[in-house]
């Protein structure tokens, strides 16, 4: 199992205007997925601009142990020479994914679909973690658990099919690790996999399974959902593919720059894809300067130069349906509500409870104790900004990067400084945030 290093503490205080350019690590769902796809094609994967957080090495740690070559060629440059569909290897050693949660699921989907025994395992905070929810619809094609922790967590042992089945599965909840999972289980199975979304997740995994050449259609289902089908045992394809900027991550640096007086800072080559992009427009209605220019595209992911300054910001009442476009990003947006004047209501938050952390109690912690009005009620996040944080708080992060890059941002425009209890994990997305931070203008001890 993976062990975290120190605790690493740290104070965030109030900062002068945060200036120059920042450019924020590739996109870790796209990071994840160019290794697995990459893994489970044939012949070589060239990746430029892959995350080199440890999640994503844990991933790349994987695929090389089920028998793809993974090699780092530069400065986050990267090639895969892939196995095949149905091809990993027994795996030698246990799949450990630290604290990945996206890279453990869509592996354990990839894994379903293959005649091999795998052990998966993570750190404390990923054994916490719900499995579930994945492991029923591999089951229905025909993945066996052999060995589990308690309520289906980690470490866990997964059988993968023989002779996978082809099912037609609703999920639950709007969740892209659901429907990755079992589409990246339907590549090995004949005929047609078909996932039923009521409301339509991220779809990375569609576009970058059409780049290395599977037949997938995507189609609507009622006002809000899709219907993906996928045609089964494909020969995918290496495929050369240029990672964007990380949404997620751009939020945090955004949301500094929203709340530092006199600040104005420029992102490059940030992911647009607008089911990634829900926090962008909730920060613009709240009356965000954040301007796009130079949009391009790759793999079917569209980017763009973001330039964004000081804002006066209003409260907002966010719908549930904005959640699965901004799932990762309520944190920072809290804290951005905490500078805004007025109520802002998020609504429909359940999926925060099971992440990295409860999010959603340790949001309204985080805000608490730096004085700022909170509430939950039911699912909702209910926050009271009065266009100014008094801060002298300690924030408990849980071993949640993003409960302690947003207490971070907290701290650069607050009356008195943030207190952090452990940044250490901030590394498993965003290994450059502080002295990127510290370059821009901002304040930590």
């Amino acid at each position: 199992m993976s062990t975290s290093a120190a605790p690493t503490p740290l104070e965030s205080r109030a900062s002068g205007p945060l200036t120059g350019t920042i450019r924020v690590p590739g996109d870790k769902s796209i990071s994840h997925r160019a290794l697995i796809l990459g893994a489970m094609a044939v012949g070589e994967t060239t990746i430029s601009g892959l995350l080199e957080g440890e999640d994503v090495l844990n991933t790349a740690k994987s695929m090389r142990i089920l028998g793809a070559k993974v090699e780092r060629t530069g400065d986050f440059a990267w090639s895969v020479r892939g196995v095949g569909v149905g091809g990993f290897a027994q795996p030698g050693e246990t799949l450990d994914f630290g604290n990945s949660g996206t890279g453990c699921r869509l592996v354990m989907g990839a894994v379903a679909g293959c005649p091999i025994t795998a052990v998966f395992d993570g750190d404390a905070s990923l054994r916490s973690r719900p499995m579930r929810r994945i492991l029923d619809p591999l089951a229905l094609m025909g993945a066996k658990v052999i060995a589990e922790g308690e309520g289906g967590r980690l470490p866990l042992t997964l059988q993968g099919a023989r002779n996978p089945i082809p099912i037609e599965y609703r999920t639950p909840v709007a969740s892209a690790q659901i429907k990755s999972a079992v589409l990246l289980a339907g590549l090995a199975a004949p005929g047609i996999t078909t996932v039923i979304e009521q409301e339509a997740s991220r779809d990375h995994t569609e576009l970058m399974l059409k780049h290395f050449g599977a037949e997938i259609v995507t189609t609507a289902e009622g006002p809000h959902g899709r219907r993906i089908a996928l045609a089964g045992e494909p020969e995918l394809r290496g495929a050369a593919v240029i990672v964007p900027g990380d949404p997620s991550s751009a939020a945090f640096p955004i949301v500094a720059a929203l709340i530092v007086e006199g600040s104005d800072l420029v992102l490059p080559d940030v992911m647009t894809n607008p089911l990634r992009t829900g926090l962008f427009t909730t920060l613009r209605e709240m009356g965000a300067s954040i301007e796009e220019s130079d949009v391009r595209g790759d793999a079917g992911e569209p980017m763009a130069r973001l330039r964004v300054r000081a804002s006066k910001l209003r409260g907002v009442e966010v719908p549930p349906e904005c959640a699965p476009s901004m799932i990762d990003e309520y944190l920072v947006l809290a804290v951005a509500a905490s500078y805004a004047e007025g109520t802002t209501i998020m609504r429909g938050l359940q999926e925060l409870r099971v992440k990295e952390s409860d999010r959603l109690e340790a949001t309204a912690a985080m805000l608490r104790v730096n004085g700022v009005k909170v509430e939950i009620v039911g699912d909702d996040l209910i926050v009271e900004g009065r266009g100014h944080v008094p801060g002298g708080g300690l924030v408990a992060t849980h071993m949640d990067h993003r409960i302690a890059m947003s207490a971070l941002v907290m701290g650069l425009a607050s009356d008195q400084p943030v207190k952090v209890d452990d940044t250490a994990f901030i590394a498993t997305s965003f290994p450059d945030f502080l002295p990127l931070m510290r370059k821009a203008g901002a304040e930590f001890a």
